[in-house]
């Protein structure tokens, strides 16, 4: 009898030690988690490295912390928004909901939830970059910046691509894979040689990996790309 009651409790404590979502997150529910994460670990966006700051459910910039201007957008500039690496355009406009009508009309299939509310795939940006990048692909070239003041990343509209800053460049790479393998994700050969070749050039920060384990207890998975922590 002792010796069950002893396995039942050992039982009991390994469940608590358990991830607390054992269903993936959608969309709202995964940036509320994040939200919470980064205030306890690291309030800085991804793009441009500003300091944010929380007042209430919002997270408002410090541009001035990372040199930022405003190019166009000053009240989507004065907000941080979550960001999909991977554009959502990208994992699912070839699903048969998207193209019926589009990332709304895909808000109710299981699949593309999962994907959207991939937190491995999700990081805090300005809300003008956010809207600048849209779905453009990410590139490389010799571009100079200075449309956000000493924010490094450069977005060509006419062309659709983007340069981002070569700090954020590692984390990106690995935010692709990863997406590409978790969910059979087709790349480009241009994408994917970039991608393996940024994956190289710029390792692992310690925030990056840190969040990698803090997501991995909220949604039971890390990502296999994070590596040399």
């Amino acid at each position: 009898m002792r010796l069950s009651i002893s396995f039942l409790a050992l039982c009991l404590s390994l469940a608590l030690c358990l991830p607390s979502q054992a269903e993936p997150l959608n969309f709202r529910q995964a940036k509320s988690q994040l939200a919470k994460l980064y205030k306890d670990q690291h309030q800085t966006s991804f793009y441009c490295g500003c300091d944010f700051q929380y007042k209430g459910k919002k997270l408002i910039p410090d541009l001035n912390s990372c040199g930022y201007q405003v190019r166009k957008q000053v009240k989507r500039a004065s907000r941080i928004e979550w960001e999909h690496i991977m554009p959502a355009w990208a994992f699912g406009h070839q699903r048969q909901c998207w193209q019926k009508g589009g990332r709304k009309a895909c808000k109710s299939n299981s699949e593309f939830q999962k994907m959207e509310g991939d937190m491995h795939n999700l990081v805090p940006a300005i809300g003008e970059v956010n809207g600048d990048r849209s779905n453009y692909r990410f590139s490389q070239w010799n571009g100079i910046a200075n449309q956000y003041g000493q924010c490094n990343m450069i977005v060509d509209f006419k062309q659709k691509q983007v340069q981002p800053s070569p700090e954020s460049r590692g984390a990106i790479a690995r935010a692709y894979l990863y997406m590409a393998h978790r969910y059979q994700i087709s790349l480009s050969k241009k994408e994917s040689n970039l991608f393996k070749a940024w994956d190289k050039q710029v390792p692992p920060s310690r925030w990056e990996c840190r969040k990698n384990t803090l997501v991995e207890k909220i949604q039971g998975n890390a990502n296999p790309f994070i590596k040399g922590c």
